[in-house]
């Protein structure tokens, strides 16, 4: 049972105004909102975990489907690389707090207690459970209308190109110049829930260490320490001129 205080901070038609989509069956929409926390605590309540999986699924299906409408001259490196920037788990976050779906979620009071509405984690899988209930309510094409409502800059004609990411740019470069590999070594995890420097990363390639990097997941420490790596390379190229 939710208390008071929370009931009155949620504000349901708000969020749908918010997300441009008028539920058919608002309870849809009630069930992508409940965190697993909350679905423990309160006996017969289903948690939007298989929202989630259909959202996931659904929402990549949507910008893919944009994505190659879009830009016929695109090729397929450059549609999944626009495809992954789209549906990553910032991206939904970003969403997430954009039409202030924290507000709106049911959690445990555990969650309650450490602000778990306000988790990247938990802001992006509701907002994939807010898409399965979108998709269920009004079909592909709300979700589509979703997704051109709030990332039309980046599905429209002539979008510019996402760059390689740090990771793919550094192992080419690597490859080019001394053809290896580089791989990637946890050196810390602070195992503190939010911290954005959580987990530090070192870019090795044979025995040597080329970059370090800090982020809040592994693979944002990974990506810091690439573009430490790329550094290190430019530097190395200009010594060598």
């Amino acid at each position: 049972m939710t208390d008071g205080g929370e009931e009155q901070r949620r504000d349901l038609g708000g969020l749908e105004t918010a997300l441009g989509y008028r539920f058919g069956e608002r309870s849809l929409l009630e069930s992508a909102l409940t965190h697993s926390s909350h679905a423990y605590e309160t006996p017969g309540t289903e948690s939007n975990e298989r929202l989630e999986f259909l959202g996931d699924a659904v929402i990549a299906l949507a910008v893919a489907d944009l994505l190659y409408a879009a830009n016929p001259d695109w090729e397929e490196g450059d549609l999944t690389r626009a495809l992954h920037r789209l549906v990553d788990r910032p991206s939904f976050a970003g969403l997430a707090r954009e039409v202030e779906l924290g507000r709106n979620l049911l959690l445990g009071r555990t969650e309650r207690q450490s602000d778990g509405g306000a988790k990247d984690s938990i802001l992006a899988n509701s907002m994939e459970a807010v898409v399965g209930a979108l998709y269920l309510d009004g079909g592909l094409d709300a979700v589509r209308g979703l997704v051109k409502r709030f990332f039309a800059d980046s599905v429209r004609a002539g979008a510019p190109r996402v760059e390689r990411d740090p990771k793919t740019r550094f192992q080419e470069a690597m490859m080019a110049r001394h053809g290896e590999f580089p791989h990637y070594e946890l050196l810390r995890d602070t195992e503190i829930e939010g911290d954005e420097n959580r987990f530090t990363t070192r870019a090795v390639v044979g025995e040597k260490d080329w970059g370090m990097g800090s982020g809040r997941t592994k693979r944002a420490a990974e990506f810091a320490a690439a573009r430490a790596g790329l550094a290190s390379l430019d530097s190395e190229s200009i010594a060598d001129e």
